[in-house]
């Protein structure tokens, strides 16, 4: 069995995959990290809650865009796990051309997801939009290169930021509004926080397929805590919320096979 961790900036994405099946999928809170024992103990509990051994973990990989904790969760995983370690950065083989002016540059989280958006969908242009602590919008070509992207705060980063920095406004429930125009303080913050993050992904989709892409068919992929919101919204031709575990799996493979 392969154990998968995305460590993001608000919370570790976790997945066990028996084969190419996903059997388990969690959360863990970042900022609760605290010791390796710690996570560990959290880890091999997830793992007996679930009446799975330990023991039969014989893969990990790890993608992190957290840097000061990459040394906690390679540690968790080296004592915890007698299983061969696999890291998904920057100049690591995956099959994936990253045509960034710097390649070291692109998080493992958009990797993950560029490998796991070629893998559905393959031999097509993609976009993937992955709607977490920052949107992201990524372009991928049908032959594979992933082109670069976009980046902009998202939708709890967006309320944060009036509440820390207006004195009259406050925090609020992240959900679709009922209506564009809020007839309150609280409403108005909804909407605008919503709809506004939906016109930006609207428009830095137009400004990909016709700039980047050149018009030709492309499939955009949503993924990321945030983008279940907008499956009704027709910005999404696929909603795939562990796309980033099934890019992390996929590089994986392809480590063992290019080995």
């Amino acid at each position: 069995m392969l154990l998968c961790l995305d460590v993001g900036n608000t919370h570790i994405l976790g997945g066990l995959f028996d084969q190419d099946k996903l059997v388990l999928r969690f959360r863990y809170a970042t900022h609760l990290i605290g010791t390796s024992d710690q996570f560990g103990i959290f880890l091999i509990s997830i793992l007996q809650a679930n009446k799975i051994d330990s023991g039969q973990i014989a893969f990990t990989a790890l993608s992190s865009v957290v840097p000061s904790i990459d040394y906690t969760i390679k540690h968790t995983l080296a004592h915890y796990f007698q299983a061969k370690h696999f890291v998904l950065q920057a100049g690591v083989k995956t099959g994936l051309n990253i045509k960034y002016k710097n390649p070291n540059e692109v998080g493992a989280d958009r990797i993950a997801n560029a490998i796991g958006a070629i893998y559905a969908f393959p031999a097509k242009n993609i976009i993937t939009v992955d709607m977490g602590t920052a949107t992201t919008i990524c372009a991928i070509t049908k032959n594979k290169d992933y082109l670069g992207g976009s980046i902009l705060p998202g939708l709890r980063l967006c309320m944060e930021a009036l509440k820390n920095n207006a004195a009259k406004l406050m925090e609020v429930d992240i959900e679709e509004p009922s209506s564009h125009m809020g007839r309150t303080t609280r409403e108005s913050i909804q909407s605008g926080i919503y709809y506004g993050q939906l016109g930006a992904i609207k428009e830095l989709i137009s400004g990909f397929k016709r700039t980047v892409l050149q018009n030709e068919p492309v499939i955009v992929i949503g993924t990321g805590g945030f983008s279940h919101l907008y499956k009704d919204q027709g910005i999404f031709d696929a909603l795939i919320p562990d796309l980033v575990l099934q890019g992390l799996r996929q590089a994986h493979e392809y480590s063992l096979v290019a080995a």
